[in-house]
């Protein structure tokens, strides 16, 4: 049969479950008898048991909002599972004391040395996106001895919670991850008496630096309290700043408004460019400023391009389901840009989010014969869950029934606590860091465009959240052909169009090598790109930008699987911008430029409702 078709049967769907399809199963109890096994039916639920269930509901929605949706429950028992292993452990108690006792003599003879003028490097070494410590004073004794002590710590907590036999891995990675919070608050840095920086910054300025960060802080402070955006946004306004490459607003629903960008060459591509990006945030970072605009790159190298920008929804829209944003989002746009360009395959681009839900609708599309699809590019976006980055090691079945619990209240999940998540995933740099540059220093950050955009956050209805982290993160099921559309399972093998993906080197949401995998779920070419840069800046990577590479790869349908440890060696390496290579990859599979098409189609009853950006990227 070949590798191709061995690969089919091996990712072949499993066989469609009832609670799959929305439908719960009757509860059911097995009993065994003498040489014989019957069912029995459980004993039905408490009386007025939902009405006291909605107590709880409330109590968890209040309590959820001082942790951050996080659930005190699921963290205690990762703690307990931990403690409790290693108190039954003697030997790895020894050896963490031995540990302990060897590294305390390094620490102390290297201090001893230190103290005597000897400039030698440390025994502990930061890592490699640590910044704490690069400051030139931090050689100098004492404070090399403090940040040395901080990474000494740092280094033994991190063998103590690390390969604990006995410890779940999900467990074992929170007890780690909770560990590194804690950490990270008491460094040395944060506190202005024990940083070399500050203490200098404040001799020079007689102290005013902390007046100046008060200043901040009280502004901050006001700004959250009134829910204004960061200081320094008001710079990069969507519409005259950022996201301005000339479009018409030629569609709107109730959850999208679909822009088409105006042709910026005498003749264009037959074939559309339909963009899908994460509702998670607003669409702009794809059209930032004009410098870095990937839709003005795109309309530049001769592309007719359309945009989806997702309404910023409120508590009215709680029941919105995640199969809503397929419905009312990426197949209304392609029935939109279907009926202004009639008979016209599309190039179909999903960002984050944006592609996972992208992949589910080729997927159904595929599996209905319906052939609308040019070719399908996802960037940064995960089809498979496993290895989901730090984003998934709080989400459990306690973790989302405290967030469940939070946003059946509040109709949805705030844009702020969103903001709080990501924040705590890089803490360091994104909370202690900033309060230190800030508030001890005086030195407000000035903005980027990209970090401007980072700030303009949305709201996720409570339904299509729970839905997304249950079906798609929790249970993993579109990888296991388990996800249901329409009543029926998809699987991503049906689908047959050239893939192009992009995953990047530091990204600690969507993991390149969870991106990766989209290889293993596909029975067709895939070209694979690993940028550098992050989960965003690696996505906005323009031609011209110092410091960009990239690998890229073509893998046809038949050559044999590449672990991700060795496709990076087997890459082609490049210097620069993932952009040109990938407006190459969309030429090869498309037709010859031709004119221009219309803005709209007032005869099929789209007509230009309004400029670009639009209205709904404007909510707050």
């Amino acid at each position: 049969m070949g590798e191709a078709g061995t690969r089919r049967k091996r990712h072949a769907a499993a066989p469609p479950r009832a609670e799959d399809h929305g439908l719960r199963p009757a509860a059911v109890r097995p009993v065994h008898g003498p040489g014989r096994r019957r069912k029995e039916a459980v004993p039905p639920p408490l009386p007025f048991a939902p009405s006291w269930e909605n107590l709880d509901r409330l109590l968890h929605a209040f309590q959820a909002r001082f942790t951050g949706g996080f659930s005190p429950p699921g963290t205690a028992l990762a703690r307990l599972d931990w403690w409790m292993h290693l108190a039954n452990a003697p030997g790895r108690q020894a050896a963490l004391a031995q540990k302990a006792w060897f590294d305390g003599i390094q620490l102390v003879t290297w201090a001893g040395r230190a103290m005597l003028g000897r400039n030698e490097p440390g025994p502990f070494q930061p890592a490699e996106h640590d910044r704490r410590f690069r400051h030139p004073d931090w050689e100098r004794p004492p404070f090399n001895i403090l940040a040395q002590t901080h990474l000494a710590v740092q280094d033994f907590w991190d063998a103590a919670t690390c390969d604990l036999r006995g410890v779940g891995t999900r467990h074992r990675q929170q007890i780690n991850f909770m560990v590194r919070q804690d950490l990270d608050r008491l460094a040395p840095s944060n506190f202005p008496w024990a940083n070399p920086e500050v203490i200098r910054r404040t001799l020079a300025e007689g102290g005013t630096n902390f007046l100046r960060g008060f200043g901040y802080f009280l502004e901050d402070l006001e700004r959250q309290l009134t829910g204004e955006p960061q200081a320094g946004t008001e710079k990069f306004r969507p519409g005259r700043e950022v996201a301005v490459t000339p479009g018409r607003v030629v569609y709107r629903n109730e959850l999208i408004e679909l822009v088409q960008y105006a042709p910026a060459t005498d003749a264009v591509r037959p074939e559309p460019v339909l963009i899908v990006p994460a509702w998670i945030m607003k669409y702009y970072i794809l059209d930032l400023s004009p410098h870095n605009s990937l839709v003005r790159h795109l309309v530049e190298q001769g592309f007719t391009v359309f945009m989806i920008s997702w309404k910023n929804p409120g508590a009215e829209d709680r029941d919105l389901s995640f199969d809503d944003y397929r419905r009312l989002g990426v197949m209304a746009a392609l029935e939109t840009v279907g009926r202004i360009l009639p008979e016209r395959k599309v190039h179909a681009l999903g960002y984050c989010l944006g592609g996972t839900l992208l992949a589910i609708a080729a997927a159904k599309m595929a599996r209905d014969g319906e052939e609308r699809l040019a070719s399908l590019t996802l960037l940064a976006a995960q089809t498979d869950f496993t290895e989901a980055g730090e984003l998934m090691l709080f989400i459990d079945e306690s973790a989302l029934a405290w967030l469940e619990d939070m946003m059946w209240d509040q109709g949805y999940l705030d844009s702020r606590q969103m903001a709080g998540t990501f924040q705590l995933l890089r803490s360091a740099d994104l909370v202690w860091s900033r309060m230190v540059r800030e508030y001890m220093l005086g030195e407000r950050e000035e903005l980027t465009d990209l970090m401007a955009w980072s700030k303009d956050a949305t709201r996720m209805p409570a339904r299509m959240h729970s839905e997304y982290l249950r079906h798609l993160f929790l249970e993993n099921r579109l990888s296991r052909g388990r996800y249901a559309v329409e009543g029926r399972p998809v699987v991503l093998t049906d689908i047959r169009v050239p893939i192009f993906v992009v995953g990047t080197e530091k990204d600690h949401i969507a993991p390149w090598q969870s991106v990766y995998k989209i290889r293993l779920l596909t029975d067709t070419e895939v070209t694979f790109v690993l940028a550098s840069g992050g989960h965003n800046a690696g996505i906005v990577s323009e031609p011209g930008r110092p410091g960009r590479h990239f690998r890229i790869r073509r893998m046809p349908e038949d050559e044999p699987y590449i672990p991700p440890d060795a496709w990076p060696a087997l890459a082609e390496y490049r210097e620069g911008s993932w952009w040109p290579a990938w407006c190459d990859w969309l030429g090869g599979h498309s037709g010859a430029p031709g004119p221009p098409p219309p803005m709209g189609a007032p005869e099929a009853g789209l007509p230009p409702l309004m400029p670009a950006p639009g209205s709904y990227v404007l909510m707050r």
